[in-house]
């Protein structure tokens, strides 16, 4: 039994005996039946009001096992480090919140692995109004603006940004670029699965082929290695476009890239890279 299991039957353990939780949800690697040694564990825990505000999140978490450290991430979960470097995300929230479960894109996982606990029986009604995965709307005419169109704008900037110079925003400005350019590759292979984390399984879900070009176009924060990435990524953003775009009978923006694509070759030109 890996570590992770031992601590999601104490968590559940934990939820039973709580009697100012109302509902709680297990979600993630786990609750999908995907999960290895590496993998998180994953709740949201719904308290009476008078329940919640008792609550100390390091405390609650630390008498499921001991914790090494615990801090809120940017979102406002509390993150407990458990032995063996296993992270736990826990939302603590009230039973109020149960009704947003609803403005979910999916569950994730089937209702009754992710149902821990549901004494007033609102949690799996609203998660049964789920889909289990989200697929996106391929067919959709927003759908070159929303993953598209932003790759573009990303990719265009990390470029001033390199020849000004500026290696470590360019570096993330390509970041966010690689973001959509994984997008617009499972869009283009009609891979869909993990869309909300569309690097999640991507080795396993896209071609070789495209795997190896979107590694192409990561690099560190310097200067040789960054022309090659950003060339690395119009190139594929040029080749996965037009699959895209042609669903819906949209024309890629050739000549921006292949402004962009001079732009690039005069800068690795200068810089004496060969191709």
């Amino acid at each position: 039994m890996l570590f992770q299991e031992e601590l999601i039957e104490r968590v559940r353990e934990a939820c039973a005996a709580d009697d100012g939780l109302d509902a709680a949800l297990m979600y993630g690697s786990f609750a999908a039946g995907e999960a290895d040694e590496h993998s998180d564990i994953e709740f949201w825990l719904f308290f009476t009001p008078r329940r919640r505000a008792e609550i100390d999140p390091r405390s609650w978490c630390a008498a499921v096992a001991p914790i090494t450290y615990g801090l809120l991430n940017e979102f406002g979960t509390y993150v407990a480090f458990f032995p063996g470097l296993v992270r736990g995300e826990f939302h603590f929230a009230t039973v109020d919140e149960i009704a947003g479960v609803a403005g979910w894109p999916a569950r994730g996982a089937a209702v009754e692995r992710m149902v821990v606990v549901d004494r007033s029986g609102a949690l799996a009604p609203v998660l049964r109004g789920l889909p289990e995965r989200y697929v996106p709307p391929v067919d959709s005419p927003g759908i070159i603006a929303e993953y598209c169109d932003p790759f573009a704008n990303w990719l265009v900037l990390a470029h001033h940004l390199a020849a000004r110079g500026e290696d470590l925003r360019a570096w993330d400005a390509l970041g966010h670029a690689q973001r959509h350019l994984l997008w617009m590759a499972r869009l283009a292979e009609e891979s869909t699965a993990h869309w909300l984390t569309p690097s999640r399984g991507a080795e396993r879900e896209l071609s070789a082929g495209t795997v190896a070009e979107l590694g192409a176009a990561t690099s560190p924060a310097s200067p040789r290695e960054l022309i090659g990435a950003l060339r690395a990524a119009s190139a594929l953003g040029r080749r996965l476009w037009p699959v895209i775009a042609g669903r819906h009978g949209r024309d890629a923006p050739t000549s921006l890239f292949a402004e962009l694509d001079a732009a690039l070759d005069r800068r690795a030109a200068g810089q004496g890279l060969v191709g």
